[in-house]
């Protein structure tokens, strides 16, 4: 049973920013710290990706492993109040990912996605984050 009102939870969810996230700070310091530069939120792409890299043209997603369904303990966990509704709007952002990035490489861009679960060895993100950005 959910303990907040109707109103609470909608000004609760609703008041989740898509942008400038913690997991995203994260990973920008890290990449700055590696001497990388990149572009944040370019609108000019299909599904506004979190970086850019314009003359590599590479793009980074940062996914939560929940909204975004990764195949980690966190993405596989499904609220039980109101599933119905929650199936359809995870699913959705599954389908759209995809959609966004198969355009995106229609385009002749790259595609990275980086889980927040990733976040847990910042040493081993770094060297794949080297590695994507190097090729």
């Amino acid at each position: 049973m959910d303990v907040l009102t109707p109103e609470q939870r909608r000004r609760c969810m609703g008041s989740i920013s898509g942008k400038n996230t913690k997991p995203e700070l994260i990973i920008r310091k890290l990449l700055f710290s590696l001497g990388y530069r990149y572009r944040l939120h370019y609108s000019n792409l299909p599904g506004k990706p979190d970086l850019v890299f314009p003359g590599k043209r590479k793009v980074i997603f940062i996914h939560g492993c929940f909204w975004h369904r990764h195949d980690c303990s966190k993405g596989n966990s499904m609220p039980t109040n109101n599933s119905e509704f929650w199936q359809k709007k995870l699913s959705d952002n599954v389908i759209r990912d995809s959609k966004n990035s198969n355009d995106l490489k229609k385009l002749g861009w790259e595609v990275f996605v980086v889980w927040t679960c990733e976040l847990k060895n910042v040493e081993l993100l770094a060297i794949k984050l080297n590695l994507y950005l190097q090729t």
